[in-house]
């Protein structure tokens, strides 16, 4: 689980936090009687005013009305427009401080809770009408909280020890959970269909998951040293968030109840926990501040069967897949722009998906997470085989992968049969698939084949991702801050098995041939061909040919490549909302590239017909940049780039004809200079006239004692107003 620290804002005591649904926004009630809304984004502070000069214990967006709802130890409940914050309206809510507001998702009601042991229910609509009060609890309520199932019920925490759940329709509890020693601070209710759940957080330093239909407690979280101030189950991911005075954060999975990791930022006592749908943005409130988290993965789980055009993806457990040759007839699809996709459900997965892949030819898909795999069918998702594994990888070869194992062992499997397994030496941090079986250790890489587990070759780089191109001839390895490409020769390999000769101890050397290394970052790749497509850092979609990088498109936000289709010269990528975005790409120029890097030319030259005039160019200045001028000047229209070509290679006549076409004295001086150097001097004699070069014709004129020249450069002189060179003629004649 990945935990990035979003924004870091010092402040006095906050005791409650929110985000807005649709902006940048944290707001924070601070103990001083500030409300502050945070921009988390540019970390700037947008609004902070004053409520009153007592503790604002709980503030609320209210987005559908631009409204902030403050509770405050006056007893206050005041409204503000968060845009203009003016004070919309107050009211005394309770008798004793109010401790906690909710706000109903779809209708105009608001509870708030108090140290007058009551619930309240309010109606803006009805001038903030007090439509029920909810008696029960024998002593201060801390929070409530709307069931997000069902609307019309709702949980409420008590110092008296319990838990209660209430119908908006009745003002006596429907039923009362028990079982924590101390009292209760904090209650939420879990979001997924698939559990009627409920936690709690009490002074007894434990916290509670219930079954609110079964009326009993199912499990008891222990870990925390003081007493628990605020429990939320995540909205979206399978985790659940527990914050306490001992100024912790602790985040456990919401399936097994297993702590995953505990947070500790040094702000003292944890006071409150936000969340919100559709990010993966946590805000916590401290003494000493406020901070916003980003929790879960950022790339999303998806991937591509480029044969069939599908694509699979996770949208949180629920596996869903899209067939891109079912786009509606006539869509007109521009690069960049979401493609208007249909998306069918496929169904709940077993375990909750951190990565999802295709196999070679599609007919499978794997999911990972949790130290699990399950291998399905593509089509039908019926399930194929599963285990348990830190990471899984597909090989070449259709129904053969590897799996390692949180031990780092690693094991080989065959047709769904495990088939080989083995502990590298210097334990195994990674693997990667393809060609080669890669296994990422302390030390560096190390390629095994998949047959017999024989050593192909060490490497000293320690790779975050292995891309191989389809015949297994090439192999990109991207670490950190680089990445490589080496020229793998399969022949040398298969011939060494054979032998078993050259299986040194570090494996067959003259078999890997570094042929670049580019100092970019890779976040995602794929080969076609030859062409090692790529997006990086700073979010451009660029290739590698040759020693020379291509940029596609410049993305402005991160995407992940999911696959190319030939047939539609399209390179498809996802972003983390699970939208899929194209580019045009041709295969055609990917091709001639991969020709002219091979040195094919005769394939490069039956490749070039299909190539569309508007590529011609950025193709010959290809050719040009591997040293093909001849080749490049052939293939270029563009008149500027064919005139440069041909003075580089001295090709004259056609330098003289592009000249005379255009007729630009600097095209004329340049191809002076060339021809004066091959001696071609009635060419330079030509090009100096049409250039206007005076200076050059009087050197031309003396050095080969022409009369006539001078004389003609001299009467030219007086009507061009040149006198110097005119005088200098005359007086030389």
């Amino acid at each position: 689980m990945d935990i990035k620290r979003r924004l870091t804002s010092r402040s006095d005591r906050v005791k409650s936090v929110d985000l807005h649904p649709t902006e940048p926004w944290m707001l924070c009630a601070l103990y001083n009687g500030h409300v502050h809304v945070m921009n988390y984004e540019n970390q700037q502070l947008v609004k902070d005013f004053e409520v009153c000069d007592l503790p604002v214990r709980c503030a609320r967006f209210v987005a559908r009305k631009n409204w902030i709802l403050t509770g405050s130890d006056d007893m206050q409940v005041r409204v503000f427009n968060y845009n203009t914050l003016e004070k919309v309206h107050s009211f005394e809510a309770h008798t004793d401080y109010v401790r906690c507001i909710a706000v109903h998702p779809t209708q105009p009601l608001i509870l708030t809770c108090s140290d007058d042991m009551l619930v309240k229910l309010w109606n803006w609509e009805k001038m903030w009408a007090v439509q029920r009060v909810f008696e029960g609890h024998t002593h201060y309520v801390m929070q409530v909280v709307f069931n997000p199932k069902d609307n019309n019920t709702f949980a409420s925490a008590s110092l008296d020890r319990t838990v209660k759940v209430w119908q908006l329709g009745s003002n006596v509890p429907n039923f009362t959970l028990e079982g924590h020693e101390k009292g209760v601070n904090c209650v939420d209710y879990y979001h997924g269909g698939d559990k009627p759940y409920l936690i709690s957080g009490a002074d007894d330093r434990l916290v509670k998951i219930w079954d609110y239909q079964n009326k009993t407690c199912v499990q008891t979280l222990e870990g925390h040293a003081q007493n628990v101030s605020a429990v939320y189950f995540h909205p979206e991911l399978p985790i659940l968030l527990t914050g306490s005075e001992d100024g912790t954060i602790r985040i456990w999975h919401s399936g097994t109840y297993r702590l995953e990791t505990s947070l500790n930022y040094g702000f003292e006592r944890v006071w409150t926990i936000a969340c919100m749908r559709g990010t993966n943005n946590v805000a916590l409130g401290y003494d000493e501040g406020s901070i916003i988290i980003k929790v879960g993965r950022e790339e999303p789980a998806m991937s591509m069967d480029v044969n069939g055009g599908k694509i699979v993806w996770a949208r949180h457990s629920e596996m869903q897949q899209v067939n891109l040759k079912a786009l509606p007839e006539g869509t007109e699809i521009k690069d960049g722009e979401r493609l208007p996709v249909a998306v069918k459900d496929m169904g709940a997965c077993e375990i909750y998906p951190q990565t999802i892949a295709h196999n070679p030819n599609g007919r499978f898909v794997v999911v990972c997470g949790d130290g699990e795999y399950i291998i399905y069918t593509s089509m039908a998702l019926r399930n194929k085989a599963f285990g348990s594994a830190q990471e899984f990888v597909w090989a070449s070869e259709n129904s053969e992968y590897a799996v390692r194992e949180s031990s780092g062992t690693v094991k080989l499997f065959r047709n769904f049969k495990e088939r080989k397994s083995f502990t590298p030496d210097y334990g195994a941090e990674g693997i990667f698939g393809g060609q080669l079986l890669g296994v990422k250790t302390s030390s560096g890489l190390t390629f095994y084949d998949w047959e017999n587990l024989e050593l192909i070759r060490r490497i000293e780089v320690q790779p975050r991702h292995v891309f191989w191109n389809e015949a297994g001839t090439l192999v990109c390895l991207a670490t950190e801050d680089s990445y490589f490409i080496l020229k793998v020769d399969i022949g040398m390999i298969q011939n060494a098995l054979a032998t078993k000769q050259q299986l040194g101890e570090d494996g067959i050397e003259e078999a890997f041939d570094v042929l670049g290394e580019v100092n970019e970052l890779v976040r995602t790749g794929l080969w076609v061909g030859d062409c090692f497509i790529y997006t990086n850092s700073v979010n451009r979609i660029n290739y590698y040919v040759g020693g020379e990088i291509v940029t596609v498109s410049h993305l402005d936000r991160t995407m992940y490549l999911l696959g190319y289709v030939p047939k539609d010269n399209r390179l498809y990528l996802g972003d983390k909302e699970l939208n899929v975005t194209s580019f045009a790409l041709l295969l055609s120029v990917l091709e001639y590239q991969t020709a002219v890097m091979r040195r094919d030319f005769e394939t490069a030259d039956r490749v070039l017909p299909t190539i569309p005039k508007e590529h011609r160019t950025r193709v010959a200045h290809f050719l040009e940049m591997q040293g093909f001028r001849q080749q490049a000047l052939q293939v270029s229209i563009d008149p500027e780039h064919r005139f440069e070509l041909a003075l580089k290679i001295g090709d004259l006549d056609t330098a003289l004809m592009l000249a005379r076409e255009s007729d630009s004295p600097q095209k004329w001086s340049q191809l002076a200079g060339i021809a004066t150097s091959k001696n071609k001097f009635d060419l330079v004699k030509e090009c100096l006239t049409n250039a206007n070069d005076y200076g050059g014709l009087l050197l031309l004129a003396t050095s080969t004692g022409d009369a006539d020249m001078l004389r003609n450069l001299g009467e030219n002189g007086v009507t061009q107003g040149k006198f110097n060179i005119s005088f200098l003629s005359m007086f030389l004649l």
